[in-house]
C-alpha cells in the first residue's frame, strides 16, 4: 500500500470509527446505514461529487458549502451531515470513499454479517442471490451480505471474494486454466 493511502485510510478510519460510535450511542445506526449506502451510490454515479471531493481547486468554504447542500438535498441525517461538515472545513472529504467502506464494514461487525464481494457475467436473479448468500451462510456461520457486480468478460460463472478467500467459477479462468495446460504439454 503506498505512503499516500495508508495515510487516507488512517484518517478515514479515524472519522469512521467516531461516526460509528457516536451513532451507536445515539441508536441511529440503522440511519447511519441508510446514510452510508446513499452517499456510496452518489460517489459512484457522480463524477462532479468525486471531483468536488478531491480536487485542491474548491475552497473550504465552496466545498463546506457544496456537501451542505448535498447532503440537505439527499436527506441525510444530522450526524452525518455534521460530520462531512468537519471533514470540510479540515479538508478531509477526500478520504470519503474509504469512510464509507469502512463504516460498512463496522455495521456488518456489529449485526454479524460479512460481505461478500460477487462479479457475475449476468446479473444475478433474486433468487440466485438468495441461494448464493444461503449456501455462504452455511460454510461462513455468518449472515452474508452480497455486493454484487457484472463482469461479461467471465463469460460465464461467478467469482466471489469473501474475507481472504476468493472462489473464481467463470469460464474465462477455466479457458485460461486449460491454455495453461496446453502450453505445458507441447
Amino acid at each position: 500500500m503506498s505512503e499516500s493511502a495508508s495515510i487516507s485510510s488512517g484518517i478515514a478510519a479515524r472519522y469512521a470509527t467516531a461516526l460509528f460510535e457516536l451513532a451507536k450511542e445515539s441508536k441511529s445506526l440503522k440511519a447511519l446505514e441508510g446514510d452510508i449506502d446513499a452517499l456510496d451510490a452518489a460517489l459512484h454515479s457522480s463524477a462532479d461529487l468525486r471531483a468536488l471531493i478531491a480536487s485542491p481547486v474548491y475552497s473550504r468554504d465552496d466545498q463546506a458549502g457544496a456537501i451542505a447542500a448535498i447532503a440537505n438535498k439527499m436527506g441525510l441525517s444530522t450526524l452525518m451531515g455534521n460530520t462531512l461538515a468537519l471533514m470540510a472545513s479540515k479538508r478531509r472529504l477526500f478520504v470519503l470513499p474509504h469512510l464509507t467502506s469502512i463504516v460498512h464494514d463496522l455495521i456488518s461487525s456489529e449485526k454479524g454479517e460479512v460481505t461478500a464481494e460477487v462479479t457475475s457475467a449476468a446479473k444475478l436473479s433474486a433468487a440466485q442471490a438468495k441461494e448464493l448468500a444461503a449456501t455462504l451462510k452455511a460454510r461462513v456461520g455468518k449472515d452474508v451480505k452480497l455486493k454484487t457486480a457484472v463482469d461479461e468478460s467471465l463469460i460465464g460463472g461467478l467469482i466471489v471474494k469473501l474475507g481472504s478467500t476468493m472462489i473464481d467459477t467463470s469460464v474465462k479462468a477455466q479457458l485460461a486454466a486449460l491454455q495453461n495446460a496446453m502450453k505445458e504439454v507441447g
